[in-house]
């Protein structure tokens, strides 16, 4: 991290430090050692002693987000880094995750850990600037109106990239439209004549598309020329680009090409675009596909749900060979009054498949095979029902708790 002095930190709080300077910032009190500062958020205050013995500076701060938003700012202030800020509706972290596995080789390039996407998860990004990072990519989630432009404040992005425009948070934002808007904060704050990457034929998001922008749209710019078996074509501007991808599901390739528009977008070589792709790991819970007993696979992409990646999800998994098809799905959360019908449209892409199985209220609107009112008793119905060779896609939102499920499948 790019120092800090320790008085320009005093003033956020009750500092206990006695080094002249901070050289990284944790909210782990697991992580940090001399050098960091371990700042005490959301009942931190119990760890000071375990962050002191480990040789970290201690800050109680009197506003937490305020606290976390001026580290992030100093350090952002002090680097001459390009800044990739990725929002979406679904992909953000998959993308971040693709994009900075391509973009290594070409450049010093720190990425957000997980989905560090908001007022926590930004600044601890930030926070991790060093005096030679060349590139780095944030990613920016939103619940309503404001947020995103709160966070570019913060990041002052100099490229722009949105995957994907569709229903979600309407319960806070009302329409498609809304989510529109609200992600477009992103094109807002971009430079006059920053290159922004965004989806192609999105009729709600184009009003919100400043005039003096640089504009990649995917699906028009970069598209997919074929992919199988783990191998993407793809036309990128006047050029023709492969990559070798880990991965054989459609949605995570779509992922792929806003990636690959992005690091176009850097100016990047696309001639050698694909030195990063062995090292692409996608982050915990978006798609993992793990191997279960007798030849069959579990995909745990139970991260978060809403109805554009439930129907990226399904497609997927109504696509593949091999046993039955069986999928776990918790509810969307957050939809607001068009919620149920949301889920029944789902559930109508569902009857493809062999078996399902709802978990909780919101998911007795998939018309399911078989509903259970919790993961718990989800996790057991699928230790009576699972067969050798069967495909299990495990996918809601986090509230439904459906990673518990998938762990007790993998033991």
């Amino acid at each position: 991290m790019i120092p800090i002095p320790v008085e320009e930190i005093r003033r956020l709080g009750r500092l206990e430090t006695d080094v002249d300077e901070i050289t990284g910032v944790e909210i782990d009190s697991r992580r940090v050692g001399p050098g960091d500062l371990f700042l005490a958020v959301r009942g931190g205050v119990a760890y000071l002693e375990q962050a002191r013995a480990a040789g970290a500076a201690t800050l109680v701060p009197d506003d937490d987000f305020a606290a976390l938003a001026a580290l992030g700012r100093a350090v952002r202030d002090q680097s001459e880094a390009e800044v990739v800020g990725i929002t979406g509706s679904t992909g953000k972290t998959s993308t971040k995750d693709i994009l900075a596995a391509l973009c290594r080789p070409h450049r010093r390039t720190i990425a957000a850990e997980a989905s560090y996407n908001a007022e926590l998860g930004l600044p601890l990004t930030l926070c991790r600037l060093e005096p030679d990072t060349e590139l780095l990519i944030a990613e920016l989630a939103m619940r309503g109106f404001g947020q995103i432009e709160a966070l570019c404040e913060l990041a002052r992005p100099t490229i722009g990239v949105i995957t994907a425009i569709g229903p979600v948070h309407l319960q806070f934002v009302e329409s498609v439209a809304g989510v529109a808007r609200a992600k477009a904060e992103l094109l807002e704050a971009l430079p006059r004549g920053a290159r922004a990457v965004i989806p192609a034929g999105v009729a709600d998001l184009e009003p919100n598309v400043r005039g003096d922008l640089d504009v990649i749209r995917v699906g028009e710019d970069a598209r997919i020329r074929s992919f199988g078996n783990g191998r993407l074509e793809a036309q990128v501007g006047s050029e023709l680009v492969e990559l070798e991808l880990p991965f054989t599901s459609h949605h995570q390739v779509e992922n792929t090409l806003t990636a690959v528009a992005a690091y176009w977008a850097s100016g990047l070589p696309l001639d050698r675009i694909g030195d990063g792709a062995p090292q692409i790991e996608l982050s915990r819970l978006r798609g993992e596909e793990l191997p279960l007993p007798g030849g069959g696979v579990l995909i745990n992409d139970c991260w978060n749900a809403n109805p554009a990646s439930m129907t990226a999800a399904l497609r997927d998994l109504a696509g593949r060979n091999g046993g039955r098809r069986i999928a776990v799905l918790g509810g969307m959360a957050e939809l607001g009054p068009e919620g149920p019908r949301y889920h029944r449209e789902v559930g109508e892409l569902a009857t493809e498949l062999d078996v399902v199985v709802g978990v909780g209220e919101l998911a007795r609107d998939y018309g399911p095979t078989h509903w259970v009112p919790d993961a718990e008793a989800a996790a057991a119905l699928l230790q009576e029902l699972l067969e050798p060779g069967d495909m299990v896609l495990v996918k809601g939102s986090r509230a439904v708790g459906l990673e518990s499920v998938a762990a007790n499948l993998t033991q």
